[in-house]
């Protein structure tokens, strides 16, 4: 995976954080803004983990892993802050929080498989 497929998994999860967000908006504006919340979890952790495991150039096998976990362990606590933050002290309502989260994971995880797919 190169850092521009990661990059365009990333935009293309905040395109669907987005749209996920505007049908929460029916159900009204709390509910748009914790499906946006959830949505902006994964994709700050998403860039984080991107910016950490593409961002050492050429490296030795041991160090490209240790940056991978690195960056997968950044995402996470990202988005467990983000989550916790938005239901905690703004008290978010958690079904869209989930859906926003769960449709940006979602997105990024099909847009890389998309992509690696026609590289084949």
């Amino acid at each position: 995976m190169g850092r521009r497929a990661a990059t365009r998994a990333v935009a293309i999860q905040a395109a669907v954080a987005l749209v996920v967000a505007a049908g929460f908006l029916a159900a009204g504006p709390r509910q748009a803004l914790a499906a946006a919340a959830g949505g902006v979890a994964m994709l700050l952790g998403n860039a984080l983990a991107t910016a950490v495991a593409l961002g050492g150039g050429i490296q030795p096998a041991g160090a490209a892993y240790a940056r991978l976990l690195l960056g997968t362990l950044g995402k996470w606590l990202v988005a467990i802050v983000v989550v916790a933050v938005a239901l905690g002290l703004f008290r978010l309502p958690p079904l869209p929080l989930l859906a926003g989260l769960a449709g940006s994971l979602l997105a990024y995880l099909l847009a890389l498989n998309l992509r690696m797919g026609r590289q084949r």
